[in-house]
């Protein structure tokens, strides 16, 4: 779905961060560090994990150790803790759109670098989990091969150097402040993705600034679209989850007219942080109703400036009762935009009814219409 616009400021290459950028890292790291703390009777606050995002991983260190006021020796804590990060990086996922960025680029032959405060080592473990991404990087360049990490434009630098590149002609691509500056410091253009939620405003500095990178629109810097988009909504690795419906029709249905089924949010972490706030579609299974089609949001609600970020699926059936408690089993199989703020509530309902005409035509394009099928869809939730 291109915009049409002009390119802004024509770029050849394209440098990549990985940790939140392209991997869902946090999750990992939030688990790791919550068991490592409890040997020391301490209670990970994953509400502080921000201020680590974009650290080298010796500052985090620091950092910790300083914030929790642990017993021990920086060298002692990091000695303690890479054998369980090393245990985790096989149960590490690429964030939605990654593999797609990736594939989009190497198809078209553009020269791509991984840049990352990461130790070169830490890097190739990471990405082995998907046999094209290695091979897919002309270069990769880990934090220890620098004097100096993000915010440092060293980095970023190097990989220019490494590629034959001028830093003018180079994209970077970051979800933290620190690598946001970096890339700027380089003479290069930014575009951030930031991993920390409800914070975009903080980087301005950026040369764009896209929820996801599903909203990735490279034609706006002079490189080819993708051409992916069907009907104004873009295909996805399907995603099946579920759970009892829980809350939706009161609120849903008084302030908007629309009776949401909410799942737990809590019970879908994993669902939650490696989707970027959005809205997407696919089909719902009630077990004793039948199949709908279902369009949902994921994210924070920034007109009711939520503070949890929640899953909310609507189906499109009037249904003459709500069916609290019942199992909802969902296939999510496409994306339609980015999540907005709106100026009134009136905005707000005019853009969910779009997206409602939106995807009741696209669920029955062949594409879409097939995972109507799944067992899925059908089967109780475990």
């Amino acid at each position: 779905m291109a915009d049409g616009k002009l390119a802004t400021r024509t770029v050849s290459y394209v440098i990549l961060d990985l940790d939140g950028t392209l991997l869902n890292t946090d999750g990992i790291v939030n688990e790791v560090l919550k068991v490592f703390l409890l040997q020391y009777g301490k209670k990970w606050d994953s509400k502080k994990a921000h201020r680590i995002v974009g650290m080298t991983p010796l500052e985090a260190v620091s950092l910790v150790v300083k914030d929790y006021e642990l017993p021990c020796t920086i060298e002692e804590f990091i000695s303690a803790i890479t054998p369980m990060f090393l245990d985790q990086w096989c149960n590490i996922k690429a964030l939605v759109g990654a593999t797609r960025l990736i594939k989009h680029m190497r198809n078209h032959e553009v020269p791509m670098a991984l840049a990352s405060n990461s130790p070169k080592s830490n890097i190739k473990e990471k990405i082995s989990f998907d046999q094209g991404w290695k091979e897919s990087f002309s270069v990769i360049i880990g934090g220890d091969e620098v004097a100096m990490g993000k915010p440092s434009p060293e980095i970023f630098v190097e990989a220019a150097i490494r590629m034959n590149a001028d830093p003018s002609n180079c994209l970077v691509l970051e979800d933290s402040l620190p690598g946001v500056m970096a890339g700027k410091a380089a003479g290069m253009v930014v575009m951030a993705v930031p991993s920390i939620p409800k914070q975009g405003g903080l980087y301005s500095s950026a040369d764009e600034v896209i929820n996801s990178l599903l909203d990735l629109h490279p034609e706006k810097w002079g490189l080819l679209p993708f051409d992916d988009w069907i009907e104004d909504t873009l295909p996805i690795e399907p995603c099946y989850f579920g759970g009892p419906v829980i809350r939706g029709f009161g609120l849903g249905l008084k302030i908007l007219g629309i009776p949401t089924a909410n799942l737990l949010a809590e019970n879908f972490s994993a669902i939650l942080s490696e989707h970027n706030s959005g809205v997407y579609f696919g089909w719902a299974g009630l077990s004793t109703r039948g199949i709908y089609k279902m369009v949902m949001s994921i994210g924070w609600n920034p007109y009711f400036d939520n503070t949890e970020k929640t899953i909310e699926p609507w189906l499109l059936h009037d249904f003459d009762e709500n069916f609290y408690g019942e199992e909802l089993r969902l296939a999510m199989v496409g994306y339609i935009r980015p999540e907005a703020n709106f100026p009134s509530l009136e905005s707000l309902i005019a853009r969910i009814h779009e997206d409602r005409r939106i995807v009741e035509k696209a669920l029955d394009l062949p594409i879409y219409v097939g995972y109507k099928e799944s067992p899925f869809l059908r089967t109780p939730c475990n």
